[in-house]
């Protein structure tokens, strides 16, 4: 599976749907950067995408890869989502005249709900966790006879969730070519945040060969859900206990996806859990020192590069120093 085609031709297919599809900006946060003892933090914002988040590149685009491919038989798109891969599969669903139901947990907020409302899916709440809500959803297609557009798989060769991934390797993309443009030293960390690890992947799968030395790849997660790490310490994914609940909602995932596993661990990409105060600190620093309002989901990058900094024995280990360039994605604008 190619998760990683010619991110330009993904692009135009984007803004063919709509103008409003650009490169998201790639900046230097220099006040950030000093305030944590690294030579360089790399910001690239993707609250400035279409629907405020990342997921305006992978849900959409996986949404109108099946309609392109189904054609006339493609009646109804279906998906499990903590907000925004809903929201976006809703999207494609919208500007292609195709009906969509998305089906939520019920611990996604309000706002998120109507969100996609708006766009004319049906939602349907699922008692639970995110999890359950990938079960009914993946049923709901198999009994209905719809397609489904899932950000996440058991099947590591799963072309739907390649689809997703490859939507957001497009931010990856964007970024190498910018790092050239504006004639910044390349990163030799990436600090990224993982639900199921479909970002995290398409970010590593694009960037873990252009990265300096030391050239690390580290996934961030609540302790509070950490899927990812407990499937790359097992090598393959396994539903963790517990209610995953964590005030960083996007991420509130209970399994990780097969597809991004595999490339996790070809990237030899390392694992850090942050805490709910580590989570809550971080939009709070980004805002006060590069004035981007995100949520503790779209900041958790950040929180793990906190965490890492201030222990002694996590900086050695991930080579991190006063030298380092770290990049981080900004996944999602403030939801107020």
């Amino acid at each position: 599976m190619n998760i990683a085609p010619d991110h330009h031709l993904i692009m135009a297919r984007l803004k063919r749907l709509d103008s409003a599809y650009q490169a998201s900006p790639l900046f230097s946060a220099t006040k950030l950067a000093a305030h944590l003892g690294v030579a360089e933090v790399h910001l690239k914002d993707e609250s400035r995408r279409p629907l405020g988040s990342f997921k305006s590149l992978g849900g959409t685009f996986a949404g109108l890869e099946a309609i392109s491919t189904g054609g006339e038989t493609v009646r109804l798109l279906v998906c499990a989502s903590d907000g925004n891969h809903g929201l976006a599969v809703a999207s494609a669903a919208r500007h292609t005249g195709i009906p969509a139901k998305v089906f939520l947990h019920s611990e996604v907020a309000r706002t998120r709900v109507d969100r996609i409302e708006k766009t004319g899916a049906q939602v349907v709440i699922v008692p639970g966790t995110f999890d359950d809500a990938v079960n009914a959803a993946a049923h709901a297609a198999q009994s209905e006879g719809a397609v489904l557009v899932a950000d996440t798989s058991d099947n590591e060769n799963d072309v739907m969730t390649g689809h997703v991934m490859a939507g957001y390797g497009v931010i990856a993309g964007e970024a190498r070519g910018q790092y050239a443009q504006q004639n910044f030293q390349k990163p030799t960390h990436l600090f990224i945040q993982a639900g199921v690890g479909g970002l995290a992947a398409a970010m590593a799968r694009g960037l873990y060969s252009f990265m300096e030395t030391p050239g690390v790849v580290v996934v961030v997660e609540p302790e509070n859900a950490a899927c990812v790490q407990v499937a790359m310490e097992l090598g393959y994914p396994e539903t963790i206990p517990g209610e995953l609940r964590t005030c960083a909602s996007m991420l509130s995932c209970g399994r990780a996806s097969a597809p991004a596993l595999k490339i996790l661990r070809a990237s030899k990409a390392r694992t850090l859990t942050v805490s709910e105060e580590q989570l809550m600190a971080a939009p709070d620093l980004l805002a006060q020192t590069s004035e981007i309002a995100t949520t503790p989901s779209g900041g958790a990058g950040l929180a793990g590069l906190m965490r890492a900094l201030a222990s002694p024995a996590i900086r050695e280990d991930l080579g991190l120093n006063s030298s380092s360039r770290v990049l981080l994605v900004i996944s999602e604008g403030s939801q107020e």
